[in-house]
């Protein structure tokens, strides 16, 4: 009998959990990652990260699905970017206009400290709901450049860098002890844009009026019971409070269920169809590189160009493959390498696959590179984006070599031979070629924008300058044809293909374990665009490894490092 009641026991177990209504479930406390892991390390590092692209899915489906009751979302104190925290808006407003409730908890938005996009993230629920003893951080826009001229000088190092143009301003931090004109305009309209986005979505989510939200940034950050009587929260509560209160709305049967397993819950019951027209979805992360993407054994991850273009030319040459979309993220890197990758997406077009890009949190410099040339340019109004421009040269640090006791020798054999030795500094004719160098990559650059955008050679080049924009300012003037996100994307990607609305997504190249484990036989093998763990990686140092002037990644690379809390 004990048997026979713990086999209808399991059976019932078995039946609520495919029939009970579900509560879906999205813990942000350690992020979201934007793109598949590319090697095995990366695997086991993010393995208890949702993705993005799974979130975004599952919450689509979720719309029409009459089991979802609702959505429950725990914001904690992990950095999210602000292109990334506008498609989960999206998708969270998305999900209410179907008539899903949407609530969120966070033990504080910014623990004395700025909270300002997390919370503009909670705006977009139906109630949200703090810890007692928690704040919201709601501060505003500051984006802060350090200058390193002066410790430079005390050290005996002088960099000699040259850029194009006024707005391309990497090297400012390393010339300069504080912002030019140009440098302190492009700044200032970010932070402009970027506040002028939060507080319209603030405004619009918790139906205040925007020059009210106006006010409150400039009065925050607040305590809870000031959040609660400025209208920013709905009430003070634990988590198991919060709880109690979804489960008592959607039943007491109702079960949890994180949306990532929601969606591959999803994706384990349908069965693939041979021959299955398709979308490649190929990523391009971090900064550019040639060679293959990858990551240090204790992270920087990079977009190496080998990778990028073999998983390109697999998706144009598979014949069930009708469109691709190229995931961009990255602020720049190689020249060369980007180059690279921006001829694989001309003759993948060139082969009548439409390609969309949809740019991520950030997509500047060679990360615009490698996305001009796409039929649809797709952003999110917080992207950062542009830096059509360059910067090259050298840190000398002959003068702090003396000051410790190093002496050096050189021999060579050539007069320019010795020309990129940080021991001394640039001859005249050396100056020369380093600017004829960056007038060639300049003039290629902006070239390939107006031909890409649609735009005459003059425009673009009063776009370009080196200048930083947002996605919603790059989509005025015409360098980003669309705004929007991943899941918008997809959606343009199948229209442009002439597939359903439903057609699969597959990430690409799609390969078996056997071919994970072989070596690729050719470059044209799809074994080829796997990434690698790259023993050479600064890693987690790399920020303060190309502030000190060490090798970086390449000329086209966003100016600074910019996070916007």
């Amino acid at each position: 009998m004990d048997a026979t009641k713990a086999i209808i026991d399991t059976v019932d177990k078995i039946r609520q959990r495919r029939t009970a209504p579900l509560i879906l479930e999205l813990d942000l406390s350690e992020g979201l990652i934007d793109r598949p892991p590319a090697d095995p390390l990366s695997a086991v590092l993010s393995m208890r990260r949702a993705r993005l692209s799974d979130v975004l899915s599952g919450l689509k489906r979720a719309r029409t699905d009459d089991r979802v009751k609702g959505l429950v979302v725990k914001i904690g104190t992990h950095h999210l970017g602000l292109a990334m925290v506008q498609e989960l808006r999206q998708a969270v407003l998305r999900f209410r206009a179907a008539g899903k409730r949407a609530v969120v908890f966070a033990e504080s938005f910014g623990e004395f400290g700025a909270g300002t996009v997390p919370y503009y993230l909670a705006s977009a629920f139906d109630r949200v709901y703090l810890q007692p003893s928690g704040d919201v951080g709601l501060t505003g826009i500051a984006l802060e450049q350090r200058f390193v001229r002066g410790a430079l000088e005390k050290l005996g190092v002088e960099y000699q860098l040259g850029q194009r143009h006024e707005y391309k301003t990497a090297a400012n931090m390393f010339t300069r002890e504080g912002m030019t004109e140009p440098h302190r305009e492009s700044v200032a309209r970010i932070a402009e844009s970027v506040t002028e986005q939060v507080v319209a979505g603030i405004a619009e989510g918790r139906r205040l009026d925007p020059a009210k939200v106006r006010e409150l940034v400039d009065a925050g950050p607040f305590i809870g019971a000031e959040a609660v009587e400025a209208g920013l929260v709905d009430g003070l509560a634990y988590r198991d409070e919060v709880y109690d209160e979804i489960r008592r709305e959607a039943g007491a049967d109702a079960l949890l269920l994180y949306v990532s397993r929601y969606h591959k819950g999803a994706l384990a019951r349908k069965l693939p169809h041979p021959g299955e027209q398709t979308v490649a979805l190929v990523q391009g992360s971090g900064p550019i590189k040639l060679g293959r993407s990858g990551r240090g054994p204790v992270g920087g991850g990079a977009m190496g160009s080998d990778t990028v273009c073999a998983a390109l030319r697999a998706a144009r040459r598979d014949d069930h493959v009708r469109a691709v979309v190229f995931r961009v993220d990255s602020p720049g890197g190689s020249y060369v390498a980007s180059d690279a990758v921006w001829r694989e997406v001309v003759l993948t077009r060139q082969a009548g696959k439409p390609v969309i890009v949809s740019m991520g949190d950030v997509a500047a410099s060679g990360g615009y590179f490698v996305a001009m040339a796409a039929d649809v340019i797709m952003a999110q109004p917080g992207t950062l984006t542009g830096s059509i421009g360059v910067f090259g040269g050298k840190p000398v640090i002959g003068e702090l070599l003396g000051k410790l006791g190093v002496t050096s020798e050189t021999v060579r054999e050539g007069a320019n031979a010795a020309m990129f030795s940080p021991s001394h500094g640039f001859s005249d004719a050396q100056w020369d070629r380093v600017n004829a160098w960056l007038d060639r990559i300049y003039d290629d650059f902006v070239g390939k924008v107006a031909e890409g955008r649609g735009l005459t050679r003059e425009r673009a080049h009063e776009l370009a300058r080196g200048r930083v924009w947002t996605g919603a300012d790059a989509h005025a003037s015409g360098l980003v044809d669309e705004l929007g996100g991943l899941e918008d994307a997809l959606a343009l990607a199948r229209k442009k293909a002439g597939l359903a609305a439903d057609a699969p997504v597959r990430p690409y190249p799609r390969l078996n374990p056997l071919e994970r484990l072989r070596p690729p036989e050719s470059s044209e093998d799809r074994a080829a665009a796997l990434a690698r763990v790259r023993l050479e990686a600064w890693g987690p140092l790399a920020a303060v490894a190309s502030e000190l002037g060490l090798p970086s990644y390449g000329p086209l690379t966003l100016p600074g490092s910019w996070t916007i809390r």
